[in-house]
């Protein structure tokens, strides 16, 4: 099995989603980021609009739509704290 990524997204007034990945995608200010498991450190800013997918192991995907906020990527995995973060329509997810 493949190493996995821990995510965790959370929006301001509560933990929206958290768990193992394989990979987190956000729309950041400077384009599109994407995260596997082992990135190097950093720390970037969500776009406005903005959307953030979680690719599970599986193929199953996740994606919510965020505003304003910053995404993280340490060594224990990614964080994503947005202003507000909800789930996008099922007809974007892929």
């Amino acid at each position: 099995m493949a190493k996995q990524l821990q995510v965790r997204l959370v929006a301001v007034e509560e933990k929206v989603w958290s768990g193992e990945a394989e990979m987190l995608v956000a729309r950041t200010t400077e384009g599109d980021l994407g995260v596997l498991p082992g990135h190097a450190p950093l720390l970037g800013q969500l776009a406005e609009p903005g959307q953030v997918r979680i690719k599970l192991a599986g193929g199953e995907q996740i994606t919510y739509d965020v505003a304003g906020g910053f995404l993280s990527v340490d060594e224990s995995g990614v964080t994503v704290l947005a202003e507000s973060a909800t789930p996008a329509a099922a007809a974007q997810s892929r």
